[in-house]
């Protein structure tokens, strides 16, 4: 496994370097189900980079990928769960505040993810067997401390309408925050800069940051049904010890 880890992170930072060469040529940018949701023709490449030199090493593993048909439930052999840019929207609209998404799985069990924030170049990996890191710092697990004195990041189109009493969450944190781009609000949570995230969110938003938080002390979980790691879900990802905490809150103003 070790060796399919490193193999993991060089490629990650080979694809974020693909990605970097690719920015400044025009971009094809279509709409997927408004104008809000935009995938451009270097969401493509870098999956079908990424996707490419797996099999070149792994030619029996399988896929579940944001673009394209690849949707192999995770608990059915080796899969790789890949999300080329997420963060599309800031991709075009800013060149900043997006990010490479990848995690392994083997019939369901989460090995390892990985996040990189391109512009930044700013490394998560870890979980599973493996400790997480950003760049080469050890994150720690988290460290409780009380909601006022935290930040919170959450889809505001689920605040604006409170979906399930998530305007009540947010009058108990220190502020709210949006980024634009589930794994960079996620990596912020590994990192101890937010509490939480809460969205409405596909599983290749989700699943490395999900590997890796549970290695820290945080869960991610569907918050009306249980993930299936197949449809676009409501998701709260958030540290397990402030989970019941959380949870009655949210169920008291709804």
């Amino acid at each position: 496994m070790e060796a399919k880890f490193d193999f993991a992170k060089s490629l990650v930072c080979s694809a974020g370097e693909y990605l970097k060469a690719g920015m400044d040529q025009p971009l094809a940018i279509t709409e997927k189900t408004d104008f809000t949701d935009l995938v451009t023709d270097m969401d493509r490449k870098v999956q079908d980079f990424l996707i490419s030199e797996i099999l070149s090493q792994y030619p029996a593993d399988h896929f579940l990928a944001e673009e394209e048909d690849y949707k192999q439930p995770i608990d059915k052999g080796a899969v790789w769960v890949i999300d080329p840019i997420d963060g599309t929207n800031n991709f075009v609209a800013q060149k900043c505040d997006f990010a490479i998404s990848l995690a392994y799985f083997e019939d369901g069990v989460g090995q390892f993810g990985l996040i990189y924030d391109v512009m930044a170049e700013q490394l998560f990996y870890g979980g599973g067997q493996f400790d997480v890191f950003c760049n080469d710092q050890p994150l720690p697990a988290y460290q409780a401390k009380r909601l006022s004195k935290s930040l919170l990041a959450i889809n505001p189109g689920m605040y604006r309408h409170n979906i399930q009493g998530l305007a009540g969450l947010a009058d108990q944190v220190l502020g709210i925050r949006t980024y634009g781009s589930a794994a960079i609000s996620m990596a912020k949570v590994l990192s101890g800069q937010l509490l939480g995230y809460i969205s409405h969110i596909s599983p290749w938003d989700y699943a490395a940051a999900k590997v890796m938080g549970e290695r820290l002390g945080y869960v991610t979980i569907g918050l009306v049904e249980e993930l299936n790691f197949q449809d676009r879900q409501y998701v709260m990802m958030v540290p397990a010890c402030q989970l019941d905490v959380i949870t009655e809150i949210l169920e008291h103003s709804q």
